[in-house]
């Protein structure tokens, strides 16, 4: 707002106040004209109290609400310092108000900061508010018996049906902070735990017993919202028979428009700022994380929103921000400032500003290596490929008559150059500038062959092995094309084998997705950033880094889509072979990102090196900095001089007949200096005899008004065309350098991994030797162990999974592997592998060896001991129900005479076969292969 030097800082101050009121909705009236019929809410100037004039007392429905006491800016006076003043004229007597009670909302605000207290709370504390409340607001507040934060303290006991330890505590946290009145709350916890559900679930108690108005659940990207709308239409609350949706509305926000009835509002953040600046925003631009793609653009100077009507600041009671790591910094802080609401964040993923934003109010801190221990997610190991040229990039020489294939990026259309110099590229060219097939070739070829050593377990009864669920993020869409032609190849497979996951795909990518989850294929995804973050895909077993990323907590959500864990059944519904339970995950690193230098953030500078795209995301965010418009109308000013008259035509229809130049000139001339005196000489002439304030106001309309005319062509589809046409138009195809891999094999770190979990493992039988019969016959002389049965060891496995899930038999069996290099794979039994291990621990085997091993060459020297002796020789009869009962041993521990009864014995003739074979000898012979077989 402009003023003239001359202007009192105290009237300014009270101008600008009365503005502000106005825009709320309130009515501003002078002392002497004070008429309370006039509208619902009435702001009286100067009301006489007891104790002096009141700078503003507030009426609603004619009744006294609430006073404002008002301060100049330049003062310097701090508002929290005034308070015992504004508290003063809030309990004075107000003239011709026959009502003694003291007025419970109380202001203190300068037009620019403002203060509010509401003295009804349990110890009243006041807060800034980016504004004044409306009228009908405070109506509504005042007519309740109680406030939200008075309400807030009687929430009743939490029930923990249904909820993990993890869950139980963030909730219960989250509800102490607020009946401290703490306004701000952060939720630390682990990918695939369960956030969504712990906010749906606190979301529900909110509207249930606070009777919370409205709950905004924000996210910044259109896959995070889509899947928090699924999590509220499933949930159903443990106290009620009917789904969430069924009691509140919930309202996804696709327009500007949110529903008066709407009680859980689900938006980008990208959306409430666009609402909040009174614009239209493409859906396109919510499809990607901004503080990734870079469109939080470092302004000089960033933008504010401002006041509107349509969405007050009291619009909503709580905020759950998810993904909070990267949703409140730069432009989208703005958002969160502007609403008179609790905030919540949710990440798994916090750095050092997250936790500084909310105050180091962390209720609850569960990371990975907690969800680990827990059994809530699954661990994972590194499996390293290395190659020379992913490593060291290398050079086509130019030779005589040499020629090198070109590709265009878009189309893929191919052509021959001739190679007037050598062509020198390092490994972060690859997949951008130049592409190498062989180097892809390679890293497939590698990946395949080291499939089976990562997955020993994983061959069917033909023989023939069954890739586990593997997702690939690659580094561009040109590059996932790449990729996907390798693997179909490679792996002798057809479309449906492997697929691409973007939002590009001409398949709908959830249809995709949803195969990927539920069905057989495909078996390998490729994706760029689709599902990078947030979509839950619990049988993926394999991540296949073939893009590094910088930013740590990027990586870190990439991770997470390998934790989730899965029931066996339904793991087996998708991969036949599956043995067991999800029992880790593996990272296939073949570009070093699991050892590449990570940061915190991604710190988003102004400067000549921002990429296009960048600044392209950030107009389309409306972001209006004059750095900004100057650098992106001089890129496309070259880009113009570039494109070929085929791609000008294509461009033409996207900007509706506007050429590059045309764009590029009404961004200069968004802040060129001439426009705006002519602008600004209009204002004047229009705005004749009105007061500086409302001039300068017109003038700032005016001016922003002409900018946003300089960008309204920004739309999701010309960016995507700009931001591929303007690339390198070919890419160089190396189809000369061939490969070769240096290494492929476990991470080094995985060795001390390892040793833990034997080291644990052989920690946890020794403690339990004496309490669990199944161990102390292990640890009791060897002719005891021919009283182990199928049910011991079953107990023993489930008081394992509960207590320690991941010391999982398979995969304490792999740590022993790569510690030992054991000669055999994990037998198929988890049962089996688990007594194989704890004859390992117990020092019966010297070696770990599977259980069916040692069973077949103690019964071939049982065989061998009594046909040397009494028995001369076993017929052949004989000998298929030896090995019969030596199969049964090796499975099940144990042989009775009742399991003749049953398979495979009864088909053979059952007990009275037995006896028929054996006669008297049969008892004797079911006690020694008891006790031999098991030695």
């Amino acid at each position: 707002m402009t003023a003239t030097a001359n202007q009192n800082p105290e009237q300014i101050a009270r101008d600008r106040i009365d503005q502000m009121l106005m825009d709320a909705g309130w009515l501003v009236q002078d002392k002497s004209k004070v008429n309370l019929s006039a509208g619902l809410g009435i702001a009286v100037r100067e009301y006489q109290t007891d104790i002096g004039p009141a700078d503003y007392v507030l009426f609603v429905n004619r009744k006294p609400v609430g006073v404002i006491e008002a301060k100049r800016e330049e003062s310097g006076e701090k508002l929290t310092v005034v308070e015992d003043q504004s508290t003063q004229y809030a309990n004075a007597s107000l003239k011709y108000n026959l009502n003694k009670e003291p007025l419970p909302f109380v202001y203190e605000s300068t037009g620019v900061i403002t203060r509010f207290t509401d003295y009804r709370d349990p110890k009243p504390r006041s807060r800034p508010v980016f504004h004044f409340h409306q009228p009908q607001t405070l109506l509504d507040w005042f007519d309740k018996s109680e406030t939200l934060r008075a309400r807030l303290r009687k929430m009743p006991t939490l029930p923990e049906t249904g909820l993990r330890p993890a869950q139980i505590k963030a909730i219960n946290n989250l509800e102490n902070s607020f009946k401290e009145n703490r306004p701000k709350a952060l939720i630390q916890m682990a990918t695939g735990a369960g956030k969504t559900f712990t906010a749906c679930t606190f979301a529900y108690r909110l509207l249930k017993h606070v009777d919370a108005k409205r709950i905004l659940f924000l996210v910044d990207t259109k896959n995070l919202g889509e899947q928090a709308e699924q999590e509220f239409l499933k949930y159903q609350p443990v106290d009620d028979n009917r789904k969430f949706t069924e009691l509140y509305n919930v309202q996804r926000l696709s327009s500007s428009y949110i529903a008066t009835d709407s009680q859980v509002c689900i938006s980008t953040i990208q959306r409430l700022y666009s609402i909040l600046k009174g614009q239209e925003l493409d859906e396109e631009v919510e499809k990607e994380n901004p503080n990734e793609k870079g469109w939080n653009w470092q302004k000089k100077e960033p933008l504010p929103v401002e006041y509107t009507s349509k969405n007050p600041i009291e619009q909503f009671d709580f905020i759950i921000i998810d993904e909070a790591h990267r949703s409140i910094y730069n432009l989208w802080k703005q958002v969160l400032d502007y609403f008179d609401a609790f905030l919540i964040g949710l990440t798994a993923t916090p750095d050092k500003r997250t936790f500084g934003f909310f105050n180091q109010n962390v209720v609850s801190e569960y990371t990975y290596e907690d969800s680990v221990s827990d059994g809530v997610n699954v661990p994972y190991d590194v499996f390293t490929i290395e190659t020379e040229i992913s490593k060291k990039g290398s050079k086509i020489e130019a030779k005589t008559e040499q020629f090198i294939e070109k590709r265009d990026k878009q189309s893929r259309k191919q052509r021959w150059e001739r190679l007037d110099e050598d062509f020198e590229y390092t490994p972060n060219k690859l997949d951008k500038d130049v592409v190498n097939p062989n180097q892809i070739r390679t890293i497939i070829q590698a990946f395949k062959k080291a499939l089976p050593t990562i997955f020993p377990d994983r061959f069917d009864e033909k023989g023939e092995f069954e890739v586990p669920k593997t997702l690939i993020f690659a580094k561009t869409d040109s590059h996932a094309d790449d990729i996907i032609n390798m693997v179909r190849e490679e792996f002798g497979e057809g479309n449906d084998f492997c697929k691409k996951l973007t939002y590009k795909i001409e398949e709908d990518p959830k249809s995709v997705l949803n195969r990927f989850r539920n069905s057989w294929a495909p078996r390998i995804a490729v994706t760029v950033d689709m599902i990078a973050t947030g979509t839950d895909v619990k049988p993926l077993e394999v991540l296949l880094f073939m893009r590094d990323v910088k930013s740590i907590n990027y990586f870190e959500q990439m991770k997470g889509r390998g934790t989730r864990t899965i029931n066996f059944d339904d793991l087996q519904k998708v991969t036949r072979t599956a043995k067991h339970t999800k029992t880790h995950f593996v990272i296939v690193d073949a570009v070093g990102a699991t050892k590449s230098k990570k940061t915190d953030s991604r710190p988003l500078e102004r400067k000549p090196g921002t990429p296009l795209k960048d600044l392209l995301g950030a107009v389309a965010m409306g972001a209006q900095d004059e750095d900004l418009f100057t650098s992106l109308a001089n890129r496309l000013i070259r880009l113009d001089k570039q494109l070929t008259e085929r791609e000008k035509t294509e461009l033409l229809k996207l900007t509706n007949g506007k050429a590059l130049n045309t764009i590029s000139k009404e961004l200069l001339e968004a802040y060129d200096p001439d426009t705006a005196s002519q602008i600004e000489e209009d204002t004047q002439k229009g705005y004749a005899g009105s007061s500086p304030d409302e001039i300068g106001k017109a003038l700032n309309k005016a001016m922003e008004q002409k900018r946003n005319e300089a960008t309204k062509v920004f739309t999701g589809e010309l960016n995507e065309y700009i931001e591929n046409v303007r690339k390198v138009h070919d890419q160089v195809i190396d189809t000369i350098n061939q490969d070769k891999v240096i290494s492929a094999e476990w991470d080094s770190f995985t060795t001390d991994k390892a040793k833990d979990v034997v080291k644990e493992f052989s920690a946890y039988i020794e403690a339990h030797k004496d309490e669990i019969t199944a161990l102390s016959i292990f640890y009791d002389q060897a002719y005891n162990r021919r009283a182990l049965s199928y049910h011991m060891i079953k107990e023993l496995m489930e008081k394992l999974k509960r207590e320690k899930p991941l010391l999982a038999p398979h995969y304490v069996w792999e740590a022993y592997n790569q510690l030992e290099n054991i000669k055999e794979n994990s037998p198929k039994n988890e049962l089996v592998a688990l007594v194989s291990l704890i004859r390992k621990v117990s020092g019966i085997d010297n070696e770990l060896t599977p259980y069916h091993k040692t069973v077949d060459k103690n019964f071939q020297d049982w065989v061998f001991k009594q046909n040397a002796g009494k028995h001369n020789k076993f017929t052949p009869d004989q000998m298929e129900w030896l090995r019969m009962m030596k199969d049964h041993i090796a499975n099940s521990f144990h042989v009775e005479v009742d399991d003749l009864d049953y398979t495979p014995f009864d088909a053979k003739g059952g007990r009275g076969k037995m006896w028929a074979l054996f006669g008297e000898e049969t008892d004797n012979v079911i006690i020694e292969l008891n006790q031999n077989l098991t030695a």
